[in-house]
């Protein structure tokens, strides 16, 4: 699945990825060799400490590595003619709540003030692909089925 990202986004993912498999990288096995040299590693917290900020990191490069593989990077896709589609902001009337949000990589809306929704969850399915006027349904986590009326579709500005 390909993940839509801005160019700013990709720049601020691949600085990251760039830091944890280099530098970030580096830091942690000095930091693993250090708490080695202090002796019995059963009881050595430094060490344990260090081997868990390893998996994080590595967990993390992976999780990089696939969305800058698997990414089309530019402008947000144009609406067309009002069909919800990823990069989109979309504004629904939620049980009486107007309420907006990116669909797409939470990735892209770092530090932005969006609630962002993947395509994969429930929402996000049920949005994608609907246009302005439609009234889609989706069940949320507890069960109850929730109607969602899409009110507009903009492209996403970053």
């Amino acid at each position: 699945m390909t993940t839509w990202l801005t160019q700013e986004a990709y720049d601020r993912l691949k600085t990251e990825y760039d830091y944890a498999t280099g530098d970030g990288r580096a830091f942690i096995v000095k930091r693993i060799e250090a708490a080695r040299e202090e002796g019995d590693l059963k009881e050595n917290g430094g060490y344990h400490a260090a081997k868990d900020e390893q998996g994080k990191n590595e967990a993390r490069i992976r999780q990089l590595r696939q969305l800058l593989e698997n990414s089309s990077v530019g402008d947000a896709p144009p609406t067309a003619d009002g069909v919800v589609g990823l990069g989109q902001v979309v504004t629904v009337d939620l049980m009486g709540d107007t309420v907006r949000f990116l669909l797409g990589s939470r990735e892209v809306a770092a530090g932005d003030d969006f609630d962002v929704y993947s395509e994969k969850s429930p929402l996000g399915a049920a949005v994608f692909g609907a246009t302005v006027g439609d009234t889609v349904t989706y069940q949320a986590p507890n069960g109850r089925t929730i109607n969602v009326a899409i009110q507009a579709v903009d492209p996403y500005r970053g």
